[in-house]
């Protein structure tokens, strides 16, 4: 694997994680609804994700990495956390 497809990899998982963490509940939903009106993998759907598979397989870990580092970034600046700190303190 070269440095420029471990490098898309982790972009993809990176995007997918971001992705995730803004839709996890509606995806969740969805996929629910799905799921009891039986239509949640159409057999074509294998057809178009075979590829994209083959691309992924032994790349998990540097997928995963990619998403779970997107979903855990939590950004704060200096001032949010200022502003927290004080109102915690006059409580």
């Amino acid at each position: 694997m070269t440095l420029l497809e471990a490098l898309f990899v982790f972009v993809v998982g990176y995007v997918s994680g971001t992705v995730t963490r803004w839709f996890a509940g509606f995806a969740a939903f969805a996929a629910l609804a799905l799921a009891f009106f039986g239509l949640a993998a159409p057999p074509a759907f294998f057809d178009l994700v075979d590829p994209v598979v083959d691309v992924y397989t032994g790349n998990e870990l540097l997928f995963l990495s990619g998403l779970l580092f997107a979903i855990s970034e939590v950004r704060q600046t200096g001032r949010a956390r200022a502003r927290r700190w004080r109102r915690r303190r006059r409580d």
